[in-house]
């Protein structure tokens, strides 16, 4: 879509916006004409007003009601209007005196579509900027707010949340809300209490410097809360600090380094076990010189009966007879 004047020449615009259906395209130019496209269709205007505000200033916003059918403007030439798309020669109110320093002064309806909002600017140290309310069907003011002594350029009206949020020409950023009406946003920052600072630097109390008393009639110098906290944090019962981590094999019915938990502490005794228990006689022969040094458990029941050990020999396979017959030989 390509904004043109009455003499068929480019015009630059300075407001764009969409309609709330997205079907349709407004934008205010600087000769003072406000175009509106339908989106599918973007190269002739369907509504076209040649005269909406005064040639050569900037139109600074455009917004469509929440019913899709009026159109307010806000205009360079401190006026604030309201269309009719579907009647678009005239205007429906008119406002003027709201007086206009920036280019993005902004306008918007209420949720229920009953009112418009616009803000004012002001000359630094000519008052202060206010936030102006009119009923959208009659242009009658209803109410005001001082904001601050600087201009009010922003606003927006959250429809969910409905609270209003202004911007300011000093950097300022405010959020206005109903305790009843508003939900969440600045209502969820509101309840949270201040911190209260801690004070680190105050003595806990007053007390009397007796430099040249005798050591039992003076008085324990005091401290600092904050070298007092210093303190405390070394301190391991008074600040709370965690048992470290036992090295070793363990004590006190708790596990080493090596595992956090029992299991890992039994298999990785397991892992380090290199005995070989694939052979049980050897294994028990391994310790038949202690048992035989020192009897204690069976050698002294068989000292009477059987004081010599006897122990089945070994029959290796290469002593096996040769007339054995071949269902009864040993398959390797």
């Amino acid at each position: 879509a390509l904004p043109i004047s009455m003499q068929g020449k480019r015009v630059i615009p300075t407001a764009c916006t969409y309609s709330r259906d997205g079907k349709l395209i407004a934008a205010g130019c600087q000769d003072g004409t406000i175009q509106i496209w339908d989106r599918k269709i973007n190269v002739h205007t369907k509504f076209h007003c040649r005269q909406a505000h005064a040639s050569g200033t900037d139109t600074s916003c455009l917004t469509f009601s929440y019913c899709g059918t009026v159109l307010a403007t806000r205009g360079g030439d401190d006026t604030l209007k309201s269309w009719d798309i579907r009647n678009f020669k005239k205007p429906l109110n008119v406002v003027q005196g709201l007086t206009s320093f920036f280019p993005m002064t902004d306008c918007c309806f209420s949720p229920d579509d009953k009112l418009i909002v616009t803000g004012t600017s002001v000359k630094k140290g000519g008052g202060n900027g206010k936030l102006l309310f009119f009923e959208r069907d009659t242009f009658q003011k209803v109410y005001e707010i001082e904001v601050t002594d600087a201009s009010v350029v922003r606003c927006l009206w959250h429809p969910k949340l409905n609270q209003i949020m202004v911007g300011t020409g000093n950097g300022l950023a405010k959020v206005y809300y109903d305790p009843i009406k508003s939900q969440r946003g600045a209502k969820l920052c509101v309840v949270k209490t201040k911190r209260k600072e801690k004070q680190a630097e105050t003595l806990t109390q007053d007390y009397i410097i007796t430099p040249h008393a005798l050591p039992m009639f003076r008085e324990p110098r005091q401290r600092s809360t904050r070298k007092q906290l210093e303190k405390d944090r070394l301190d391991p019962l008074k600040s709370h600090k965690p048992e470290p981590p036992v090295a070793g094999p363990g004590r006190g019915g708790r596990v080493g380094t090596h595992g956090g938990t029992l299991s890992s502490f039994i298999v990785k005794n397991i892992a380090l076990d290199k005995t070989d228990d694939s052979n049980p006689r050897e294994a028990i022969l391994r310790h038949a010189k202690d048992a035989e040094e020192n009897p204690y458990w069976v050698a002294p029941a068989y000292s009477l009966t059987q004081p010599n050990a006897v122990f089945a020999e070994v029959e290796s396979d290469e002593d096996a007879p040769d007339d054995e017959p071949e269902w009864k030989r040993r398959k390797i």
